[in-house]
């Protein structure tokens, strides 16, 4: 597997077990209820990036503030809070996050005394891609149908054998780019809100089962209309799209990893050149957040087009598409341009 930049890594299912029953649990030391509501009596989310600020947007609805921690256009894993944003996030009734991401938020975060932490990597299972965007293993929080208590067990033992697992700290982050286990996220998410704001309840209800709808409907469209292809295998500058490609059969070939600034070795090169050739692979993937160059140079040597596919950690101007279906749906469109789909 190549080398990862740290800033990308999300923690061991031990630390995060451990993390979910301290920051989940209902302490005594907690934001007032006057500070964790508006002057409209809305809950105020704090949403560290824009795939957890969908989220908030979406479940909360009428009755949430949400103020997202990473502005448009700025890259979440480098965020560097300013003093405001972090008096921002201490004021919140609900902080919606993924632990492992942005280091400056978790630790802000780790220093906060609200009531309601929600870190979504505790939601779902996270997995591991090897350099090709093959699957390794998986970890997780995701213990369907356990009790409290037996989800206090298991966290437990993650915690007991958490030396022994620190390999696993280099699981891929973007889970949101798979509809099925953003959609596992999102039931999550719905569920704290409701005990965060429990006279909104039956709303929050309402939004996640709508939310959950939609991303089964984009789930299903991705299936239908990647199913038919003449080629499996995308080329693309950042390796985020390694559950996207477990969920609907395909082969992610990334240039340098997880990491899109760092840069490929030339024996790496060489070896795409042939998978190039032998996949039959028509484009080279680039995103919105980050430099095209190595795209751009690949391609001019291999004689391969160029396009963009969107790890939707943050919307701009230059997306392609106002929210997170919109620009799931232009990502669809460009993989069945390059891979041939009928």
């Amino acid at each position: 597997m190549s080398v990862m930049n740290v800033r990308r890594l999300i923690p061991t299912a031990a630390t995060a077990g451990a993390v979910t029953l301290g920051l989940l649990a209902l302490s005594a030391c907690s934001t007032s209820d006057a500070a964790s509501v508006d002057g409209d009596g809305r809950l105020k989310v704090s949403a560290s990036f824009y795939p957890m600020q969908y989220l908030a947007e979406q479940i909360g609805g009428a009755n949430v503030t949400v103020t997202p921690l990473t502005k448009p256009g700025v890259e979440p894993h480098d965020l560097e809070l300013k003093p405001r944003q972090t008096a921002e996030l201490n004021d919140s009734g609900l902080i919606l996050y993924l632990k492992g991401v942005q280091p400056a938020v978790d630790k802000a975060i780790e220093q906060s005394d609200v009531k309601y932490k929600v870190d979504a990597a505790t939601l779902t299972r996270f997995e591991h891609f090897d350099g090709a965007g093959g699957h390794d293993h998986g970890h997780g929080e995701g213990h369907e149908g356990e009790s409290e208590a037996e989800h206090e067990e298991h966290a437990a033992e993650s915690e007991a054998g958490h030396e022994e697992h620190q390999d696993e700290a280099d699981a891929d982050p973007h889970v949101w780019l798979d509809p099925v286990k953003y959609a596992e996220v999102a039931k999550g998410v719905g569920a704290q809100m409701e005990k965060a704001d429990p006279d909104h309840a039956a709303d929050y209800r309402k939004n996640t089962d709508a939310l959950v709808a939609k991303l089964t409907a984009l789930h299903t469209d991705f299936e239908q209309g990647l199913k038919n292809s003449s080629t499996k295998t995308f080329i693309t500058t950042h390796s985020a799209f390694g559950y996207l490609a477990a969920r609907y059969g395909l082969e992610q070939e990334g240039i340098a990893g997880v990491d899109p600034e760092s840069e490929p070795s030339p024996a790496r090169i060489k070896e795409l050149q042939g998978i190039a050739k032998k996949d039959k692979v028509t484009t080279v993937f680039f995103e919105t957040l980050a430099s095209d160059k190595t795209a751009k140079t690949l391609a001019s040597d291999t004689g391969l087009r160029t396009d963009v596919l969107d790890p939707l950690e943050g919307i701009t101007d230059r997306s392609k598409g106002d929210d997170y279906i919109e620009v799931m749906r232009s990502n669809l469109a460009a993989l069945q341009k390059a891979l041939g789909a009928k």
